[in-house]
């Protein structure tokens, strides 16, 4: 089908806006093409109170119709946490709203639209539930990569009481994505592997590739006398698991060993809602921990080197992404680069392990010729891979396989 003209719901487990953080950004570009195609949207997400009320404007502002749930985080984790006296998985019950299931109902009866889709596995539940289900309509469920994955990873790295927490998360999301998966008319994932764990752990439904872009335009490469010469850099949201699991392990394992044989190497952690561990790692000779930032670029245009050293991840990492678009030589961990089309050794280094991220560092570290023929050869990549306008094409061809 042809967007234009078309009446699309858009449902997101957060507000989607500002495009600070990886979801973030993936939905608001969908946000910003399906607009620009010329289709009528209602979106469907949580706010939280006192945090996203800009964006709730941002969004009216721009013609777009959007019942934000209100979303008290500890509330909910409380709540959430009574699924375990049941089976139920606990990131459905964290989900779950009144309030914005009723609206979806409203919508599907007064607003008519021409097909639905959900950012995330959480919120394709709304797509399952009576008022919903039998309207015939299209239904889309971008999982970007399965959850149930992410928590058996979690599950892995945890001790007794997490296993087994993470572990029940695992099973029993991974049954509610197999039903999710199975009554959808199209489902999306962000890469070739996540594409093959799918069809592995949920095989028969359609599956499909929808890679996550980078705004080409607002991540460019700034000028090389900008770099300050040995500034590592890591940027993600820092109460996000993963990136303090990666941050933390990198500080342990690398830095300090990296410090010994070149003092003046500096470490920037940037992200928003540092947790107190993180916070304190800010203390330590040649580490900044930022907190939240504006504007991500000027502190991309400072670094040497970007460092992605996560040992749990899924889906692709748009912070990769960004920092080859910079124009940044990316040394990473095998985890953060799963899914992103490039070359290792040619447009960013790729080891197994946290700790033999040091090599690679201290060699780019030496050799600012290799830092700038890499840092070149990843902005081409991204521009002959990641370019938002050829990823849009792709998804134009699934919504015309749809049936209207």
């Amino acid at each position: 089908m042809e967007l234009s003209g078309k009446r699309v719901i858009f449902l997101s487990h957060r507000m989607p806006w500002p495009p600070n953080r990886g979801d973030r950004i993936t939905t608001w570009n969908l946000l910003r093409h399906f607009q620009a195609c010329g289709a009528e949207i209602r979106v469907g997400c949580f706010q939280v109170p006192g945090q996203d009320e800009p964006a709730i404007e941002h969004l009216r502002s721009l013609g777009i119709e959007i019942y934000a749930a209100k979303m008290h985080p500890k509330t909910r984790k409380i709540t959430s946490l009574l699924g375990l006296l049941g089976r139920d998985a606990l990131t459905l019950r964290y989900f779950h709203d009144k309030g914005l299931l009723m609206q979806m109902k409203e919508w599907m009866r007064s607003f008519k639209p021409d097909f639905c889709l959900a950012y995330s596995s959480s919120m394709g539940w709304y797509f399952l539930q009576p008022g919903v289900a039998e309207t015939g309509i299209p239904f889309i469920t971008h999982f970007a990569e399965l959850d149930s994955d992410k928590w058996d990873q979690y599950a892995k790295h945890a001790g007794p009481l997490g296993r087994w927490i993470y572990g029940r998360e695992a099973r029993s999301l991974l049954g509610f994505e197999k039903k999710l998966a199975a009554a959808m008319d199209l489902n999306l994932v962000v890469s070739p592997l996540e594409k093959t764990l799918f069809e592995k752990q949920i095989p028969g439904p359609r599956v499909e590739v929808l890679p996550n872009g980078v705004d080409l335009e607002t991540f460019q490469p700034g000028p090389l006398h900008e770099r300050e010469e040995g500034t590592l850099i890591f940027t993600g949201v820092m109460d996000y698991h993963p990136n303090v699991d990666g941050v933390k392990a990198f500080v342990e394992e690398v830095f300090g060993s990296v410090q010994k044989k070149m003092p003046e190497c500096r470490f920037i952690v940037l992200g928003s809602h540092p947790l107190p561990t993180i916070q304190r790692l800010g203390t330590r000779t040649g580490i900044e921990v930022t907190g939240f930032v504006e504007d991500t670029r000027p502190w991309f245009r400072r670094a040497s080197i970007a460092v992605v050293p996560l040992r749990i991840a899924r889906g692709i990492q748009n912070k990769v992404l960004e920092a080859m678009a910079m124009g940044l030589p990316v040394v990473c961990t095998k985890k953060a680069f799963e899914g992103i089309n490039a070359v290792p050794g040619e447009e960013l280094c790729v080891v197994d392990s946290v700790r033999e991220m040091e090599a690679p560092i201290l060699k780019l570290l030496e050799e600012p010729k290799e830092r700038e023929r890499m840092g070149k050869a990843a902005r081409k990549a991204m521009e002959e891979r990641y370019d938002w306008a050829k990823i849009f094409q792709r998804l134009d061809g699934f919504l015309r396989s749809l049936k209207e």
